[in-house]
Order: C-alpha cells, then structure tokens, then sequence
C-alpha cells in the first residue's frame, strides 16, 4: 500500500509542466559516464524507476545499482567506482534506506570520503518522519511530496557542480550544525520476550555506525552501555519469574492459614455460648486477638504489595535504567553525546554540546568544585529526560523565551531550571 501511495505522488509531478530547454544536461567530463548515481533502497524500488525513467527522458544519463553495478565485484568497490565516475549522488531516504543502505556507506565513510567530498549530495525525501542521518542534516533536501518536485531536481541536476556551492557531504562538523541532532535509537538485543520487570540488554561489542565518526574514544561508549547493562543484575534480584511465584506461594500459604483460623476461633467461640462455659481469661484473649490481628493483616498486606509491585513493574525498571543513564552520560556528555529512554527496551541517543550550559553552572557556583559537582548531578538527574525531549522534539514545557545554548531549541541548564520549578527529578 505505502508503495502504491508513493508511485502515485511520483505519477502526479508528470502532469508538472516540464521546460526541457530550461534543463540542459551538463557536459561529462573527463573520467564522468554519468550524471548522477542514484542509491535507494530495495523496497523503493517502484518509485526510483518512475522517477529514473523520468529523468532520462530528459537526456540524464543515470547509474543505478541493478543495472550498472559489475557482477564479481563487491558492492563496496561497485558503489565506489560508480560515484566517482557519476558527477552527483542522489540519495533516496526512506526508513529502510537510513536502517540499511546508509549504514552501508557511513560505517565505511573513509572509502568514500575522497569522492564525496568533491561530489554534490542530493537527499531526496521520499516519506515524512524519515530521521535524516546525522552526516546529511546540514544539507537542503528535496521532498517527493513536493508539487514541483521534479522540475527542482532537475534545476540541480543540470546545474554544474562548481557552481553548487556548500553542497557536499563532510567528514565531521562542529556543534553548530548538528547540536542538538536524534541519532538512530538503541533497540534491545533481547526485546523479543522481554518481561516488564527485566531490563533491556544493549550490545556494547560495536559501536553504532553515526557514533564511529563522533566519538574519539569508542571505549566510552562501550563502558556506557556496560553501566546500563548492570541494571539486571545489581537491581533486578527480587524480579525474576521464580522469586515471584515463590512469594505467591507463601501468600497463598498465610491466607489459608487465615482462613483455618478464622474457622477454629468461630468453631471455639461457638462451642463455648452452646456448652454455656465461661469464656477463657483476658490474658488468653488478648494472645488469640494478637494472633488474628497477625495472622489477618501479614496475607492482607502481602497481597496489596505484591498487587502495587505488579503495578509499578515498567515504572520500576525504567526509573533503575534512568538512573544508569544519568551516570553514563557523565562520560558520554563530553563527547557530546547523550543518552535517555522511556522505556524498559530501546535507548534514544542526541548529538548536543552542553559547554555552554556546563559553563552556566560555573558562573552560578563561586567555588569550581561545587559547580563542577552540581553539573554532574543534574547530568545523573536530568540528562536522560532531557535527551528524550531532544529525540522527540517534544518538551513538557513551553520553550522559554529568554534563548539558551542551543540554537531554536531548549538547552540542558533551561531544561533543568524548568524542571526543579515543577518539583520533576527524572
């Protein structure tokens, strides 16, 4: 259905006027067989060859992978030799495409970076809410939806590349680009069956491909996942299936001796008004009433708490997973990184500088140390709230409207004010 849906947004831009005059195909150069390499994703296939079919009725000449990649070769060496002999790169960004072909070309990013750095990137976006990974967001992309979408492309398409300017993927940015930039989400590697009460188990043996290039010293990271993979065991002791059905058993256990001994004091208290004896003395009374009192609230209670535990299961793991978040991103923060999550199974991680918002905390504290420890405690309390306001661009808060450290958007030392005012500590 949703390939139905894009193929006829593509069928739509042919009833655009076209001016065929107005787009001249630049000349191929020396080395050049093509004017632009197309890279998608499989599951576009239908809407890629519209738009192919599209262009090269207008003298375009186009690579694409099924057609113009050399059986024998790996797909790497395919992919290399086709940009380099293309004048421009045409990234078509769909989910599938950032989950699977992108990862392609950004975990091997020093193969490429030569060409692309002499190479105009065109990102095409071909569905909304695509999350446009982090080494294209400074880039201008066109979006299918658009109405005049085809004759936008073909403007760049048959513009010559030195008078694109700005136009070419780089190796790494400073934050002014991207701060304050989702990166893809961490999933569990054991989601599949995962309890309420469990935590989610995070892969550390790599790291994710849009962090390679970010963080200088990979073993931070891997040392942050570490510290959030030993929620399970330093915390979670009391969770497991076992323990649980032991507790019922023992539940189950007092109640029936609640209800045997209900049933002996009304046999007893029967007896005695038939047999019309005197009841026993009040010290033998106040040890039975004692026994009852005991034997009546311990079940009661225990019931209601395993009821309040069962209840406060997710909460529970995500505030323990919270807090381990809190101590990694003390690390993870000076590689300007930052983590936070909202549930027991996936981890959302942000690009954003806090320098400016660290020096904040230096201004407001005379003493250096104390600025420097009250940092690191707002980092362990507030940083993984705030990196999944960050990821969702969405806050619990209006923006303020005194600006901040992060440009349009709300930085970390406005988002920590703004919760200590609503009394929230996680």
């Amino acid at each position: 259905m949703e390939s139905v849906i894009r193929l006829e947004a593509v069928e739509s831009h042919s009833t655009v006027p076209l001016t065929p005059a107005a787009f001249v195909p630049p000349t191929l150069r020396g080395g050049e067989c093509y004017h632009v390499f197309i890279s998608y994703s499989s599951t576009d296939y239908q809407w890629t060859h519209f738009l192919i079919d599209q262009l090269e009725s207008c003298d375009l000449q186009i690579c694409y992978h099924e057609r113009d990649f050399i059986p024998g070769r790996t797909v790497l060496e395919n992919m290399s030799e086709c940009i380099q002999e293309s004048q421009k790169v045409l990234l078509v960004l769909s989910q599938e495409f950032v989950r699977s072909r992108w990862c392609l070309l950004e975990a091997n990013m020093s193969m490429f970076r030569d060409c692309l750095e002499r190479k105009p990137i065109i990102p095409v976006l071909l569905e909304p809410g695509v999350l446009v990974p982090l080494h294209l967001c400074h880039l201008t992309y066109l979006e299918a939806a658009d109405t005049d979408f085809l004759n936008k492309l073909l403007k760049v398409l048959c513009t010559p590349n030195q008078q694109l300017q700005g136009s070419t993927v780089v190796p790494f940015q400073p934050p002014s680009i991207y701060n304050g930039k989702a990166l893809q989400p961490l999933t569990a590697v054991n989601e599949e069956g995962l309890n309420k009460w469990d935590s989610g188990q995070f892969s550390d043996m790599e790291v994710p491909d849009q962090l390679r290039l970010i963080i200088e010293d990979q073993e931070k990271y891997r040392e942050a996942v570490r510290m959030i993979n030993s929620v399970s065991q330093n915390k979670m002791w009391l969770r497991p299936l076992w323990s649980r059905v032991l507790i019922y058993v023992i539940g189950v256990i007092f109640f029936l001796i609640l209800v045997g001994f209900f049933t002996y004091m009304a046999f007893i208290s029967t007896y005695f008004i038939y047999a019309n004896l005197s009841l026993p003395d009040t010290s033998r009374i106040r040890v039975l009433v004692i026994v009852f009192i005991t034997f009546y609230f311990v079940p009661i209670g225990l019931m209601i708490q395993i009821t309040l535990w069962k209840r406060d299961d997710e909460k529970y793991i995500v505030r323990e997973m919270q807090k381990a978040i809190g101590q990694a991103n003390r690390i993870l923060s000076e590689e300007k990184v930052l983590m936070g999550c909202m549930s027991n199974s996936k981890i959302y991680l942000v690009y954003v500088s806090l320098d400016g918002c660290k020096q904040e905390f230096t201004e407001s504290f005379s003493d250096l140390v104390s600025a420097e420890e009250m940092f690191h405690r707002a980092l362990l309390f507030f940083s993984s709230g705030y990196a999944c306001c960050l990821a969702k661009k969405h806050f619990p808060f209006p923006q303020p409207n005194v600006g901040g450290h992060l440009e349009g958007g709300v930085c970390f030392c406005q988002y920590v004010s703004e919760q200590l005012r609503a009394k929230s500590w996680l």
